[in-house]
């Protein structure tokens, strides 16, 4: 009885939102898996491996609602300085989910991030899996692993600077011409459109650098649920809510 209802409520959330409203590209922030373990009384191994099993499921609802691009942040620099006994299973539980979503040969799963803070062979398998998948349209989906926004920002420049020099531009000439087009060119979001929408779940009401340039005028939603408890309708009601906003770009 109780799955009747919740399909049925779900079915009249997904008719409140207008096709022409849906955001083209969402970013989340898939947080709350080791407060989740914690909860139950075990190790965040479990909580990350739960939450690893959610992103297929989520995919799919991004996909029946229409959005084009997801970017999907699964691990911050900062988050590689957690204990050994807890870093290496989950850098295994995140290959893992990345060779399974590039299997599925629905999406071009794209990773982005700080790969070389990675250990080689695990960079080198995400690299492979990106590169496998490229040619799939459909939903883009970006996997920020080693992802830091000011460490994306920093790149952006660096690789600007590195392309500049290469073709004997002076700091002065480059100076000169410099804007934020140039570095949104170097991001790693390079060619796709921001963020419309930004989720994050747990209940946290912070960007933590999360898309930090690309989110200028995104729109925000935070979920209370812990991200392995959360579900088609929390997604739904993001979406609704983004739908009823009036954008207005910072203007």
């Amino acid at each position: 009885m109780w799955n009747l209802l919740y399909d049925v409520y779900a079915r009249r959330l997904a008719t409140q939102i207008p096709a022409d409203r849906v955001p083209r590209h969402v970013g989340i922030m898939l947080d709350g898996n080791r407060r989740w373990a914690m909860a139950a009384g075990s190790h965040p191994t479990v909580g990350h491996r739960a939450g690893a099993d959610k992103i297929e499921e989520f995919l799919g609802w991004c996909e029946d609602a229409g959005v084009e691009v997801v970017t999907l942040w699964l691990l911050s620099p900062e988050n590689l300085q957690r204990p050994r006994d807890e870093i290496a299973p989950l850098l295994e539980i995140i290959a893992d989910v990345v060779v399974e979503l590039g299997a599925t040969g629905r999406w071009h799963v794209n990773p982005i991030g700080a790969l070389d803070l990675l250990p080689s062979e695990t960079a080198a398998l995400l690299k492979e899996v990106g590169t496998r998948t490229e040619g799939i349209s459909g939903l883009h989906v970006n996997v920020a692993i080693g992802y830091g926004g000011r460490r994306e920002i920093a790149d952006a420049v660096r690789s600007l600077l590195q392309e500049h020099a290469s073709r004997g531009t002076s700091i002065t000439d480059l100076a000169n011409i410099l804007d934020v087009k140039h570095i949104a060119e170097h991001l790693y979001t390079r060619g796709q459109p921001d963020p419309d929408l930004m989720i994050r779940t747990s209940g946290e009401q912070r960007l933590s650098g999360f898309l930090l340039w690309q989110s200028a005028h995104s729109e925000f939603y935070f979920c209370e649920a812990y991200w392995p408890d959360f579900r088609r309708v929390d997604f739904l009601r993001a979406i609704r809510s983004y739908a009823a906003r009036g954008r207005r770009f910072g203007t």
